[in-house]
């Protein structure tokens, strides 16, 4: 089964913090345990070195023994979860981790784009394209309050025409900026290439229930990438579960009132 297809089927990615010992180094122990737990909860990835703990652990040294340890517990769990990698920063770095995860065996690249407001789209583009000549990219329209930029709807039209894209999670908090990102990849042609994933911690039911439909394809949430995830993980799982049951069908009152 290809990254493609196996996030299409969609579920629950916990963006995995950091287990640290009293004196503030990688306990490996916990950090184990936790990849577990959320393997056992039933989830459909991970994603390691990404927002939870993206930067402090580039200071600190600890992306690569922290996406090392992650990715041999994954591998080593009876049941298959896609492998994410964050990356971030400015081209060059970026495309440091990008070798890096893909060397590991990381099926997948969260590529943020938190850090670089000063950037064209144009450049924007061609970092992404840079990144996904290397490892499958999904993309990431982080919120401008921690980070993040506003970005066009031409930009991610522009974004979901790049061969290597997987996914996206979209996270800008904002539900005309969340639609622009539905229609981007509706009107790309890509609808069945790409999936998407909500990182609106806001409107998490909201997004997982509901269909938009365009002139050109129907799209929705098939899941969630959130950090708001890496705690109960296995009832997110089941709420995502409840979610997927629906279908096309109303929506419980009570489901609503999540």
């Amino acid at each position: 089964m290809t990254v493609r297809s196996q996030l299409a089927e969609g579920g629950v990615i916990p963006a995995h913090p950091l287990a640290l010992t009293r004196s503030r180094r990688l306990d490996e122990r916990r950090q184990r345990a936790l990849t577990r737990y959320y393997l056992d909860a039933g989830v459909a990835g991970i994603a390691l070195g990404v927002h939870t703990t993206q930067f402090a652990i580039r200071q600190a040294g600890l992306y690569q023994p922290v996406l090392a340890l992650g990715i041999e517990t994954i591998r080593a769990a009876p049941r298959k979860a896609v492998a994410i990698a964050g990356v971030v920063g400015a081209t060059v770095p970026a495309l440091r981790e990008a070798r890096l995860a893909r060397d590991l065996g990381y099926d997948a690249a969260l590529l943020s784009l938190g850090g670089l407001s000063a950037w064209t789209d144009g450049r924007l583009l061609d970092h992404a394209r840079e990144v996904a000549r290397i490892i499958p990219v999904i993309g990431f329209y982080l919120q401008p309050a921690v980070g993040g930029r506003n970005l066009s709807y031409s930009f991610w039209r522009r974004f979901a025409a790049i061969e290597n894209v997987v996914a996206i999670k979209v996270a800008p908090f904002n539900r005309y900026q969340t639609i622009d990102v539905l229609r981007a990849v509706a009107e790309s042609g890509r609808a069945r290439d790409i999936s998407l994933y909500t990182g609106n911690d806001d409107s998490i039911v909201a997004d997982l229930t509901t269909r938009y439909r365009f002139p050109t394809a129907t799209v929705g949430f098939v899941g969630g990438l959130l950090g708001h995830w890496a705690f109960w993980t296995k009832r997110a799982v089941e709420l995502v579960r409840r979610c997927q049951a629906i279908g096309s069908g109303p929506v419980p009152r009570s489901l609503l009132r999540l």
